[in-house]
């Protein structure tokens, strides 16, 4: 499992679904704070409507 939270760009860019999006992911989180749902992912700019199901891949760490 990998966190949004924690992980950098280059380990989001391992799942298949959020492929090439790696660097946005963190750029979102830097900008707006942590994630607390995976369903903001679909804020992340070219993600919306991509990563219904990706929650076996990721998860949202509390750390």
């Amino acid at each position: 499992m990998i966190d949004l939270n924690a992980a950098t760009a280059d380990e989001l860019d391992q799942v298949p679904a959020l492929k090439g999006h790696g660097f946005e992911i963190v750029r979102y989180r830097e900008e707006r704070g942590r994630f607390t749902s995976l369903r903001q992912l679909n804020e992340v700019p070219g993600l919306a409507g991509k990563v219904d199901e990706i929650d076996a891949a990721v998860t949202v760490g509390e750390g």
